[in-house]
């Protein structure tokens, strides 16, 4: 994706200025459970496996992660955040997440669990709604 346009996690920012900069590990980790939450997010719109499986918790990671190449993430809407700042050690993140899939539209409603461990935070597992 290009640096200079807008993050996919809708910030306001750019993707360099924002998720990118998680994405590439020059920012250090995400500071908080939300700002972990939209890079994870973003890293599901620009097809970024990797990014995604070493912010996975190695309690509940898999072993592989394969993206479906017609998913295409269209917008992030946070709900809620409970915990998860930067002197926390868990924290909860409730979101949508608006999608098209072969044509149709979709959108997945989950309650997101993250953890801290050796000041980074992991996204550890997630309830559906």
């Amino acid at each position: 994706m290009d640096n200079s346009a807008r993050c996919p996690c809708l910030s306001g920012e750019t993707y360099g200025d924002c998720c990118g900069r998680y994405h590439r590990g020059t920012a250090g980790p995400a500071p908080t459970a939300e700002a972990l939450m939209r890079s994870r997010y973003s890293a599901f719109a620009v097809g970024d496996a990797d990014y995604l499986l070493a912010t996975w918790s190695p309690s509940s990671r898999p072993d592989r992660l394969d993206l479906d190449d017609d998913v295409r993430w269209q917008r992030l809407d946070i709900l809620r955040t409970e915990a998860g700042g930067p002197f926390d050690d868990t924290g909860v993140v409730e979101f949508v997440a608006h999608y098209r899939a072969s044509g149709d539209r979709g959108r997945l409603h989950e309650v997101s669990r993250f953890e801290k461990l050796d000041k980074r935070w992991y996204y550890v597992d997630g309830t559906t709604t």
